[in-house]
């Protein structure tokens, strides 16, 4: 199969094969999606074949305008509009409880809830248009590995395997969106997956907003992706490392004894100075979290394609934006923090 690049002139077409029940993945303002007609089980079940994801993990639907969401949704949770006025278009991502037998089990995981997206990307809003259908869109990687943030990782991933990627440059904010489930009993929205969309911004608009904080195990069913421990990974192992160029040199310091090349994945200072100390590096330019999050998974991606044995990447304050960037980069790391003090006790 032919994987062809589409521009922003070529949608119509690209919408013609999502109503044929073709692949194409689509950006948004998060990471690129893997698109598929929501209410065609094959075309979904390709997805699943495609990524080689677990067929229990749930699919995000995408729409184009809250009306679509209306004719699988009946009754919304009182904090709905709020929501949606608030932060639709954009990286926030709803769970509601749909109508039976409106998606197949291929896009609920076997749930009785659908996440639904509306992305800020005008042009994966005039596919969804073109198409006629919600689209659902996992990320258009191989599944477990770095999401991609430009149409070269998807093509490095999945080219002859998907029938076309529309083509929007590299995407603003580098990691998927956040997912609030709104069906808890209480009524209290529940963040089942940060991002760029905080908790102290859904609380300004609803109130009170709960976390789940626990880890899914691989024999649980998520309600959301992205929950498992072990997810964005590259092949080669990565180690989260203290931004201090002490704690840096140390860090060196050990995977030189233990004859491992290195990548690291830091901040423009950090760079400079541990440049012709190490092997490889990746900066994410200024030291800031926005800059770190939306090179994430591009410089994992990088690093991964180089020939080195281990990657240390710097780690930022678990606030704000910060959370989702270490949400992401503890799972692509399996949890694994690099202890300096126990290491050269």
């Amino acid at each position: 199969m032919e994987t062809k690049l589409f521009t922003a002139k070529e949608i119509k077409p690209a919408a013609a094969l999502i109503r044929q029940g073709a692949l194409v993945a689509f950006p948004t303002e998060t990471v690129y999606g893997l698109g598929a007609n929501a209410l065609n089980e094959q075309a979904v079940k390709q997805v699943y074949a495609v990524k080689g994801r677990p067929s229990d993990n749930p699919l995000i639907v995408h729409v184009s305008h809250f009306e679509m969401v209306k004719q699988y949704v009946t009754d919304f949770p009182v904090h709905t509009k709020q929501l949606v006025d608030s932060f639709w278009p954009g990286p926030l991502t709803l769970i509601f409880t749909v109508k039976p037998d409106t998606f197949s089990k291929t896009v609920t995981g076997g749930l009785k809830t659908v996440a639904f997206r509306m992305p800020n990307n005008a042009q994966t809003l005039d596919l969804i248009n073109q198409a006629g259908v919600p689209i659902v869109g996992p990320s258009a990687n191989t599944s477990g590995k770095p999401s991609p943030t430009t149409a070269q990782h998807v093509y490095h991933d999945l080219q002859g395997k998907i029938a076309g990627i529309l083509d929007d440059g590299p995407t603003q904010i580098g990691v998927e969106s956040t997912v609030v489930d709104l069906t808890a009993a209480d009524g209290i929205p529940v963040i089942l997956r940060p991002g760029a969309i905080t908790k102290e911004q859904l609380e300004e608009v609803v109130g009170t907003v709960k976390v789940d904080q626990h880890l899914i195990s691989e024999k649980e069913t998520p309600k959301a992706p992205g929950m498992k421990y072990k997810h964005y990974s590259p092949d080669v192992p990565v180690w989260i490392i203290d931004g201090d160029s002490q704690v840096v040199e140390k860090a060196i310091e050990w995977a030189k004894s233990e004859n491992k090349r290195i990548g690291l994945y830091v901040d423009d200072i950090l760079s400079e100075k541990f440049s012709e100390k190490v092997e490889e590096i990746f900066s994410f330019g200024e030291s800031n979290v926005e800059q770190a999050t939306k090179f994430l998974f591009a410089g994992l991606r990088s690093l991964d394609e180089r020939n080195i044995d281990v990657i240390f990447a710097q780690n930022f304050p678990e606030t704000g934006l910060g959370i989702a960037y270490m949400n992401r980069l503890k799972k692509a790391a399996n949890q694994k923090i690099l202890k300096i003090d126990s290491i050269f006790e």
